[in-house]
Formats: C-alpha cells, structure tokens, sequence
C-alpha cells in the first residue's frame, strides 16, 4: 500500500502525530510533506491552470512531488490543526492549487479509486469544519471513500495529551485502518459522485465551457460511456 500524507504545518504536532499513527497502523511505503516547507506558493487567481494548462502556473514546479505523490498513491492522508474553526492557510493554499481538479474540470482518473482520510486536531472544537475543508476537495477530486478524525485533544503539544485521549485515538485509527486495508482495491464512486460526474458531461459542459477542460474529457470518452472508474 501507498500512502501520500500531507501536514498542514511544519512541525510534528499533535495533528501529525495523529497521522502518522494512522500510516503505521496502514503499513506500507509512506511519501511525507510539510507545509509551507514543501510547497509556500499562494494562488494568484491567474486561472490559467483551468482555462489552459496546469503548467503555466508559477508554482506548477514546486507542487510536482506532491501531485506526483498523491497520484502514485493507493491512500491519502491529510492532517491540519484547527485554526479558527479551519484548516492552516498553508493547507488552503494547497487545496486552491487544485482547483483545475476538480470534476468540473480535468479529474484525474486515479482518484476515482483511492481511498482518504482527512485528520485535525484542536485545543476545544473546529474539527468538523477543518475536515469538511479537506473533504470537499477529496470529493470533488473524484475520491469514492472519504474518511474523518477529529479529536479534541485538550494540550498545546502531543506529549501533553491525557492517557484516555491517547487511547480514544489508538482506537479509532486502529478501526479505520482495518477498515481501509479491508476495502484497499475495492473502492468505487458512490452516487453521490456518479450523479455530480453525470450532471457535469450532461449540463454543465456546454458549448460555452472552457476548451480545456472539454477536450480533456473528449480524448477519454468521458461525454460517451466511458467512466474513470471503470
């Protein structure tokens, strides 16, 4: 099994700790990235990596290890700490990076298969809405299983969390990854997934859609009966 997981800060907090917890329990070959250390770059809003090429944006070099990482790999994990009831904005601005993605636009045909897990940690609360930042790229990437953790974890640092706190998280990412290694290789698109897929090649690549995007999905027979996840 492979494993991408990306850290929405740089140093090895709580969060992290988490993840990493949820990659030993997962096995496997594991490719790590902190940011901003492994990507800085802040979108521009130039949206040229939508209406052209994703090369022509000025961070396309620095984001290649990752996006070769996530599509190489079989799970995704992404970790952020909770700030102000969200994500870092070093994780936001990685996420805005893959706005040409999206199923609006040019999916890649990997995703559809692939497995994610989206993690934070906090102080008090924030979890929900943190993780819904992560997953709502997940989805829109075409990910068929999405999972969630959040735990309020009550220190500032993970050596500081309570025993029963550590045991609730030894619980559960030993309950998610039988769960992910149980469904590894057989995951597809639900249809929730199915349905946005079908509304966007019937209803909303029309004849005024960027070229981009609709040769993309021409040259896969996506607007025919072909399907990423078949």
């Amino acid at each position: 099994m492979k494993i991408a997981m990306v850290h929405g800060q740089n140093h090895v907090g709580s969060t992290c700790h988490v993840g990493r917890i949820l990659a030993e329990k997962l096995g496997g070959e594991v490719k790590e990235f902190f940011l901003p250390a492994d990507f800085s770059g802040y979108c521009t809003g130039c949206i040229a990596c939508i209406v052209k090429e994703e090369s022509l944006c000025p961070h396309s070099g620095q984001l290649e290890k990752i996006t070769e990482a996530l599509d190489e790999a079989d799970v995704l994990i992404f970790t952020s700490p909770v700030y102000v009831y969200h994500v870092t904005g070093q994780m936001k601005a990685l996420l805005d990076h893959y706005a040409w993605r999206w199923m609006l636009h040019r999916p890649e045909p990997s995703m559809f298969s692939k497995q994610a897990v989206c993690i934070s940690t906090a102080a008090g609360g924030g979890m929900k809405s943190a993780n819904k930042d992560m997953a709502d790229s997940f989805f829109f990437w075409g990910i068929p299983a999405v999972y969630r953790l959040g735990f309020a974890v009550r220190a500032a640092s993970y050596a500081k969390i309570s025993g029963e706190i550590k045991a609730d998280i030894d619980r559960k990412t030993t309950a998610l990854a039988a769960k992910i290694i149980k469904r590894a290789g057989r995951v597809k698109p639900g249809i929730k997934t199915r349905a946005f897929f079908h509304l966007v090649r019937k209803k909303i690549h029309g004849p005024d859609w960027n070229e981009a995007d609709r040769i993309y999905w021409r040259e896969r027979g996506w607007y025919g009966d072909v399907r990423p996840w078949k």
